[in-house]
């Protein structure tokens, strides 16, 4: 409740007996510069004064501020008239008014005070600068006028020189003013100088000058002069100067001695408050100890020093292997020179290179015979293993068993016969009833012996397939269906083994059919060359039937007799050699490649190279499925540890350790990758070609298989299939199931995904759904190629055959309606009907086509107009460009479905 309200009338009840307050609170915000700011507390308090008869009087309101500092001192001045109390009602806004006035006062006397007391310090500074330069010069002349030297009593008195200084008089020349100057000797006046500061520029800043942290040691205090020492100290002014190095000693009022500079090298303030180790430890009373490096650096500087100029050191010849393309910098390190000097070298050659520039194998062996230093040419091809075979010693051969492929037609009973050989039943498991892999078993026969069987696909689209299986053979057994005799692929498996170079025999099969002719494929064997026994001939023949199991063991007994005239034989005890007959990505196992072993033992854990994979044989598996350590020659076996899937048909060779596989394995497919991306040298033909590919249509398309052979011949087929119209592009093609980046790699291109006898997973699916990819799955290698060309031949589109129905030539031409014209004709061919195609030619050059729009006969609209007749025509798109001597042609244009 405020004193106001103390005040007013209450009815009905007195007012309470209380004193009024005399402390009043505010607060005032100060504002400072930079954004600062600050609220201070200020107090307002009233004296009481106890007037006459017990009244009681308030004194005027005195402000306390907290934080504000106290004005200098000032002289008092005459007491004012008091200021009137002020009145009870006066309001809160004239004190806080008061409050800030009184606040300003305090503050401009604080600032007023400090400016006054700088301004005292820079004149006494100014004074004791002047006084000291008029004594310097006072002194000059003193010494320049100086009489001969007399007797010490007619010397000047000097005056006694002052005790040194203590520290309590070392202080700053503010604090005290300068005692007034004493009058020198020699009373010549110099020309007052005179020294003002600019009163536009801030006040110049005074340095306190910082002692070092450490207390210095006490030094004696000096013994006070006496008038005897002062006397035979300097006899007169001149000789205290000479003694001095002409400066006169200081006196009381001369400016204080400037701080020295401070040493900073032996200066550690900055690490006097870090706790180091050495410190913790107490080693050398914290001092900083010299580094390792900085150790090192001086006593190989006190070597030299001490050893003087070094010997000039004997050049190094060094052997340099230089391959076919080497840069400048690599063949410097080589040499061990420096690079600077080889390129200096080439440009006194005549060639301008960069230190990183690509040199030649010629170009390297001169720079190396110049630096003195013996070259080694290498070749990239050196990397690779030896292409050609070494040949094994006869006493090192050993008995192998022989391997026979079996080749003929699509359906003829292959599988079946080899089926009937082995005791199984793979045929009830084939996709179509046909082979679509190249399969290896082994046999063992009653007599204990071994014959290795190789299954090709009769396919067209398995020609590679059965060409690598003539090529790893001994013996080959050409199946032919005695009740169809020789078709295509009998004929180019002949020709495969005629190519290879291995013997044939010919197993005519199924002659428990009704039809079969045995002698008729005898005969139809004579046009290709073939001359079985029967026929006087060198080439063995039996009839046999895989599903009666008729005449087998004749079969054998002809496979062995020609293996034994082949003396089939290996050396067992080396590093295994092979050929890749199969390869696939399996999903649990990875890539798996199915090996025949030409000669050497393949055990597990042995490092081998394979095309342009590497590897380790980490797991070998026969053809039942059958884990093995090792496999001997002419023995089929799947081969786990592989680091990619290779190409059927790729050589394995086992080499010494991981790192050489490796080295060959990178350089392959160096080259593979150089083959694949080096353009041809351009010419007039190949351009055109290029020319007429871009005008063709690409169909593209991402292939994926089970196995290699497979993705081979299902590649070779798609080329096949393209025309000079339209060309299918494989974006991609692999072995293993679809996966997501087949996925995004066909919704890129809009390209469909063939899968042959795989699924994509989860994932690629959900991709595939999502991008509209399409997957098609096949099984059988014909539906897949009867797709894809009729998905080729759905791209192009349907075929445009164009009829010519009737022919007329334009006699006259007629008005038609304001804009048009009509042309009359007479009908020399044909038909002209109306709502057909129509073309003008003109000296047989076309300058209109389109459609008839009207056609009328003596003024009568009518359908058409056989030969001999007349009419008038008019033409759609109001064309008027019509003149006497054209012709009219009419067609039909019919749409086929095309096919390629």
């Amino acid at each position: 409740m405020s004193d106001t309200d103390n005040e007013k009338p209450k009815l009905g009840m007195r007012a309470p007996l209380g004193l009024k307050r005399t402390v009043e609170t505010g607060k005032v915000k100060q504002s400072f510069s930079h954004g600062r700011s600050n609220t201070v507390v200020v107090e307002v308090k009233r004296r009481r004064i106890l007037g006459p008869g017990g009244a009681v009087t308030e004194a005027p309101a005195t402000v306390e501020a907290a934080p504000a500092p106290a004005p200098a001192p000032q002289a008092r001045a005459p007491e004012a008239p008091r200021a009137p109390t002020p009145s009870p009602g006066d309001s809160l806004l004239s004190r806080q008014e008061l409050q800030a006035k009184l606040l300003r006062e305090a503050d401009e006397s604080r600032m007023n005070a400090l400016e006054e007391r700088r301004r005292a310090e820079e004149r006494e500074r100014i004074d004791a600068v002047d006084e000291e330069r008029r004594r310097a010069e006072e002194r000059a002349l003193a010494a320049e006028a100086k009489p001969e030297p007399q007797a010490p009593a007619a010397a000047a008195p000097v005056a006694p020189t002052p005790a040194p200084a203590t520290p309590a008089s070392v202080a700053p020349v503010a604090a005290a003013p300068a005692a007034a100057p004493t009058p020198a000797p020699a009373p010549v006046p110099a020309a007052p100088v005179s020294v003002e500061l600019d009163p536009s520029m801030p006040a110049p800043r005074r340095f306190t000058p910082v002692a070092r942290p450490e207390r210095p040691a006490p030094r004696p205090a000096a013994a006070p002069a006496t008038p005897a020492t002062a006397s035979s100290s300097g006899a007169s002014p001149s000789a205290s100067a000479a003694s001095s190095g002409g400066l006169a000693p200081r006196r009381p009022g001369a400016e204080p001695p400037r701080p020295q500079q401070r040493d900073r090298k032996g200066d550690d303030r900055r690490q006097s408050g870090k706790l180091t180790v050495n410190r913790a430890l107490g080693a050398d009373e914290g001092a900083r100890a010299r580094s390792l490096a900085a150790l090192k650096r001086a006593r190989e500087k006190e070597h030299r020093r001490m050893g003087g100029p070094r010997e000039a050191q004997a050049k190094q010849v060094r052997d340099v292997v230089v391959p076919e393309a080497i840069t400048v910098q690599e063949l410097a390190n080589r040499m061990a020179e420096k690079g600077a000097d080889l390129v200096k070298a080439l440009f006194k050659m005549g060639m301008p290179v960069t230190i990183n520039a690509t040199i030649d194998q010629d170009t390297a062996e001169l720079l190396v015979t110049e630096f003195g230093h013996n070259i080694t040419r290498v070749s990239d091809s050196d990397i690779d293993l030896a292409v050609e075979h070494d040949v094994d010693a006869d006493e090192t051969m050993q008995p192998r068993p022989p391997v026979v492929t079996i080749m003929g037609h699509v359906d003829h009973g292959k599988t079946s016969l080899l089926d009937a050989l082995r005791g199984t039943d793979v045929a009830a498991g084939e996709a179509g009833g046909i082979t679509q892999h190249i399969g290896a078993y082994q046999v063992t026969l009653k007599d204990k012996s071994k014959i290795t069987f190789l299954d090709t696909p009769g396919h067209e689209a398995f020609t590679e397939m059965r060409a690598r299986g003539a090529n790893v053979t001994d013996i080959v057994v050409i199946v032919v269906a005695a009740d169809d005799g020789l078709m295509p692929q009998t004929i180019e498996a002949i020709n495969h083994t005629k190519a290879a170079g291995v013997p044939m025999i010919i197993a005519i099969n199924k002659i428990d059919k009704e039809g079969a002719n045995p002698q008729k494929v005898r005969e139809r064997l004579l046009e290709h060359e073939v001359i079985v026994e029967e026929m006087s001939g060198d080439v063995q023949d039996v009839e046999v039937s895989a599903l009666k199991k008729i005449g087998l063991d004749l079969l054998i007994e002809k496979i062995q007799l020609q293996a034994e005239l082949l003396d089939l034989g290996a050396n067992p005890d080396r590093m295994a050699e092979g050929t890749v007959i199969e390869a696939k990505l399996d999903k649990g196992r990875g890539p798996v490649a199915t090996v025949l072993i030409s000669r050497g033992t393949l055990k597990v854990g042995d490092v081998f190279v394979v095309g342009a994979e590497s590897g380790k044989v980490r797991a070998m598996l026969n053809d039942k499925g059958q884990q093995i350590k090792e496999a001997t020659p002419s023995m089929p076996v799947e081969v786990l540890g592989l680091s990619g899937v290779p190409r059927a048909g790729d050589p394995l060779s086992v080499v010494e350790n991981e790192a050489r596989a490796r080295e060959v394995a990178a350089y392959r497919q160096g080259v593979m990758t150089q083959k694949r991306t080096t353009s041809t040298p351009a010419s007039l033909e190949s351009m055109f070609s290029a020319l007429k590919d871009k005008q063709a249509i690409e169909y593209p398309l991402v292939v994926k298989a089970d196995t290699q052979g497979s993705v081979e011949a299902i590649v070779a087929s798609i080329n096949k299939i393209s025309t000079d119209d339209i060309k299918a592009r494989v974006l991609h093609s692999g072995v293993g199931g679809i996966t997501e980046s087949d996925v995004t790699l066909a919704g890129a291109s809009g390209a469909p995904i063939i899968g042959f006898n795989v699924r994509a997973n989860a994932k690629a699916r959900e991709i595939a759904e999502r991008q509209k990819v399409a997957l098609k799955y096949y099984d059988v290698i014909y539906d897949l190629i009867d797709e894809i060309r009729a998905g080729m031949a759905g791209e192009l589109g349907p075929e445009a055959f164009e009829t010519v129905v009737g022919r007329a030539e334009i006699r006259e031409v007629f008005s038609a309606g304001k804009h048009g014209k009509a042309a009359g004709l007479l009908v020399t061919e044909g038909i002209i009907r109306k709502a057909l195609k129509a073309r003008i030619t003109r000296d047989d050059v076309i300058i209109y086509q389109g459609e008839i729009a009207s056609l009328r006969r003596f003024k009568d609209d009518v359908a058409e107009v056989r030969a001999g007749l007349e009419c008038g025509v008019t033409f759609t798109q109001n064309f008027v460009d019509i003149k006497p001597g054209d012709f009219l042609e009419t067609f039909e244009v019919e749409l086929r479905e095309r096919t390629l």
